[in-house]
């Protein structure tokens, strides 16, 4: 494939495409290194935490070793507390080495370090025992010398740490490779992306420049008027070749042009003989003479001569035709104007006519409107007083709930009061009781009766007051249900007021919208009327447009006969005579008739059967 021959557009799109990609390579290259760089900064993260650990554990096992020589030398309890702290920080600290750390090699040695101070803590624990009785405690400080050192512990620890800085100063060594990756990275995908769009800026000038810098340079002698010049580029498939061949198209054009100027002289000289018979015959044409006619065209405007003998005959033919039709027009619109008299007296008739009976509507119409307001008004008191009779059903079952649970309530009273009664009589038995263990005890006990009687006495007042209540209750609930049933009935009293009220609003309802529906009507029937009295009067106002209109066309149609009458149309021509109009007969007058009563029933009688049908 030929890059010379895609379209002007997809050369364009291949050198964008081309910087595009570059820029995307350099881009992937630069986010490959920054993710390399990431990943090298968190495992430098990890491993510092990790050696921090690791020194913070290590640091805690000679705070253990500190703490337990100075608790076998003094049995002071804070430096046993010391020591147990410093290990639980250092079994912390240890764990959580094994479990962020990745390498296998490194959980084996915290799992180490774990197990030699664990083999040290065993060892410790027997001389705290042995330092925290101060009978043994010279004991624990001589066997101090056999408690083993730190110098394994010492060992793994630097092995841990060792192996971190190890891990951290490779991984650094990765992040600054990465980063100078990156940046040599950035200057190759700059220096790349510029050299692209230079060889592509180079090549599209090559392809597109130069070559329209070229095709203007033959538009330009072609403009002036050389025809020979060669055209390059024209074998191309893409806009440059497409150019260049509409260039040639010009070209050749050009060249036929010159071919054609020859023949055109000679055309035109018959053509002008041509137009000069044209212009004799149409002087003649516009003088009124439609005998004209031409004779002897070359055979090139053959046709136009055969039309224009056609059309001038038409043309006196039409003439004839229209003087005899003014003729006719001219009689016509005297009948039309005649006839359009006697319509526009009858319509105003008709006119009068329904202007009362649209007066009579409007009465009906607003008595009716009266009546329905009224019905409406009495449907929306029925409505209220239903409503109200409703409101006071609810307030009476409301008063018949409200009695239900003052009953329930005085039937809970009279529950408590037995249950008082049931004390009162239980605690005269105790106070029986009582008077006589006081009676047995003699003197001593004498207070004591007194008391246990002032008890009875106490007791036997609250039954005759808890039987009082009781009694006054059974009264109350009585009363209650007496209330009951009367609010009951009253109830029943209102539901049959609210179901006459009910029958009262329906037959207002339907009265209501009887009368709307009879307003609507007759206010249907007014619009109507009232319509119909605006079109009789536009019917008069356009019997006089159309009387207008007859006499200005029989003065149009004399004014046209004035005007066909100039034209010479040869022996064919005849007189034209106008007909005579027939005088329409006078619509007898009718007069104006009145009924008794209500003035809806007016009527004015139209005109006679024979007049419509004489008209």
């Amino acid at each position: 494939m030929n890059i010379s021959n895609l379209p002007v557009s997809r050369k364009l799109t291949l050198g964008f495409a081309a910087v595009i990609l570059a820029s995307l390579t350099c881009n992937y290259l630069v986010y490959s290194s920054a993710t390399s760089i990431q990943d090298a900064s968190n495992s430098n993260i990890r491993s510092n935490m990790l050696k921090g650990l690791a020194q913070q554990a290590m640091g805690e096992a000679l705070e253990q070793q500190t703490a337990l020589h100075a608790y076998a030398a003094t049995g002071e309890a804070r430096f046993a507390d010391d020591y147990r702290q410093a290990k639980s920080a250092f079994e912390k600290d240890v764990a959580s080495f094994i479990e962020t750390t990745t390498q296998e090699a490194q959980k084996a040695r915290g799992a180490k370090l774990q197990k030699a101070m664990d083999a040290y803590g065993a060892k410790a624990d027997r001389l705290i025992q042995l330092a925290a009785n101060p009978a043994t405690r010279a004991q624990a400080s001589a066997n101090l010398s056999d408690l083993a050192d730190l110098s394994e512990a010492r060992a793994i620890g630097k092995e841990l740490l060792d192996a971190a800085q190890e891990r951290i100063e490779i991984r650094t060594g990765e992040q600054n490779d990465a980063y100078s990756l990156t940046i040599v990275t950035l200057i190759i995908g700059a220096l790349a992306a510029v050299g692209i769009a230079i060889l592509m800026n180079v090549l599209l000038a090559r392809m597109i420049a130069v070559p329209v810098r070229g095709m203007i340079g033959v538009m330009g002698r072609l403009a002036a008027g050389d025809n020979k010049v060669d055209v390059p580029n024209s074998e191309r498939a893409d806009e440059v070749g497409q150019m260049a061949k509409a260039v040639m198209v010009f070209r050749d054009a050009a060249v036929a042009q010159e071919k054609t100027a020859a023949e055109k002289a000679r055309a035109d000289a018959a053509q002008t003989a041509v137009v000069n018979e044209l212009a004799d015959a149409l002087g003649r044409l516009s003088g009124g003479d439609l005998t004209v006619t031409l004779t002897n065209f070359p055979a090139e405007y053959r046709k136009l001569e055969e039309d224009f003998n056609a059309a001038v005959t038409a043309l006196r033919t039409a003439l004839l035709d229209i003087s005899r039709s003014t003729a006719n027009i001219h009689g016509g619109s005297g009948e039309i104007s005649q006839a359009s008299d006697d319509l526009s007296r009858r319509t105003e008739q008709q006119a009068a006519s329904l202007e009362e009976t649209a007066a009579a509507m409007t009465q009906i119409t607003a008595t009716v409107q009266n009546s329905a307001a009224g019905a409406n008004q009495a449907n929306k008191l029925v409505l209220a007083t239903q409503a109200d009779a409703q409101e006071s059903s609810k307030v009476v079952g409301d008063a018949v709930a409200a009695m239900a649970e003052i009953e329930k309530s005085s039937q809970e009273i009279t529950k408590i009061i037995e249950v008082i009664d049931k004390i009162a009589f239980q605690t005269n038995l105790l106070a029986l009781n009582a008077s006589v263990e006081a009676a047995q005890a003699g003197e001593a006990g004498r207070a004591f009766a007194v008391v246990a009687n002032e008890v009875r006495a106490l007791a036997q007042r609250s039954a005759d007051a808890a039987q009082e209540i009781g009694t006054l209750i059974s009264n109350s609930s009585r009363q209650v249900d007496g209330g009951v049933a009367l609010v009951g009935e009253a109830g029943k009293a209102l539901t049959r007021i609210i179901g006459s009220v009910d029958e009262v609003s329906g037959l207002v309802s339907q009265i209501a919208m009887a009368a709307d529906q009879q307003s609507s009507a007759l206010a249907q029937v007014n619009s109507a009327i009232s319509e119909m009295d605006k079109v009789t009067q536009q019917n008069a106002a356009m019997v006089e447009e159309s009387n207008a209109a007859a006499r200005s066309l029989a003065d149009e149609a004399s004014g046209l006969a004035g005007m066909v009458g100039r034209f010479d149309t040869g022996p064919q021509a005849a007189r034209v005579v106008a007909l005579p109009t027939r005088k329409a007969p006078a619509a007898a007058p009718q007069p104006r008739g009145r009924t008794a009563g209500n003035t809806a029933l007016k009527a004015t009688p139209f005109a006679s059967a024979d007049d419509w049908n004489e008209f």
